[in-house]
């Protein structure tokens, strides 16, 4: 858990509280500052779980090309001519793809 969120959340529960205070005095300030404080809370624990939610995309981004690089490096070791036909392959219809200006 990101340290975001839980400072959002204990300074949202500390603004429920001073909220809450500021009602029972009847302090108009202190119960603004209280709101103002949840308000802030709230806003930093959002920001924790966009934080960890970011973390994770790129956890599974780095997992997926890890597994993509691991695929390729076993597809070449185990069938290298094949590998090299398609790159040929693909290679001379790249360099066919770039117009007819070219005469050899």
């Amino acid at each position: 858990m990101d340290q975001d969120r839980v400072v959002g959340a204990v300074r949202s529960a500390g603004g429920k509280v001073e909220e809450g205070l500021g009602r029972v005095v009847g302090a108009a300030k202190t119960q603004a500052e209280g709101v103002v404080d949840q308000a802030t809370g709230k806003a930093l624990e959002v920001y924790g779980q966009a934080k960890d939610v970011a973390a994770d995309v790129a956890d599974s981004v780095q997992k997926g090309a890890n597994d993509a690089d691991d695929y390729m490096r076993k597809l070449i070791e185990d069938r290298p001519y094949t590998v090299a036909m398609v790159a040929l392959g693909v290679g001379w219809m790249i360099g066919r793809m770039g117009g007819s200006d070219h005469r050899w």
